[in-house]
């Protein structure tokens, strides 16, 4: 496109990117040539887990954390790292364990914190019948 005359503004419009990044190209095609110009691996460390072992994770984690001896269902990032750990013999920062679930399509989940002697007919009463009684009170109080 540049050398058909276009600007590097009208590019990067055409192109959905910043003219920042057009510049950038355009540096790197002057000083590298066509090569300079392909994809390159992003840089950081090789992951612990292999593909297929992070294809596994899933299936690991829907047995339930009770299966792997932990008390209650909830899982923790110092949980998951302890079964990644047991499982695979890789030992990831529980820190991190929020990335690697994140990249699996999995969100940290808050546990409903609820009474273990909760009555559902109470709650049920409750929502329906003195929650709407007492909203009105509030509101004529407040129209006063």
């Amino acid at each position: 496109m540049k050398e058909q005359g276009w600007k590097q503004c009208k590019i990067a419009e055409a192109l959905g990117v910043t003219p920042s990044a057009v510049s950038q190209w355009l540096r790197k095609g002057r000083e590298e040539g066509v090569a300079g110009l392909h994809h390159r691996p992003a840089p950081g460390a090789t992951p612990k887990l292999t593909a297929a072992q992070r294809q596994m994770l899933p299936g690991l984690l829907e047995r339930g954390a009770t299966a792997w001896g932990f008390a209650g269902e909830v899982w923790t990032c110092a949980r998951v790292a302890r079964m990644v750990e047991r499982e695979f013999g890789v030992r990831y920062h529980p820190a991190h364990v929020s990335r690697l679930l994140h990249a699996l399509g999995w969100s940290p989940q808050k546990p409903a914190r609820r009474a273990r002697q909760c009555a559902k007919s109470a709650i049920t009463h409750w929502q329906q019948k003195r929650w709407p009684a007492l909203k009105r009170g509030l509101t004529e109080r407040v129209e006063r």
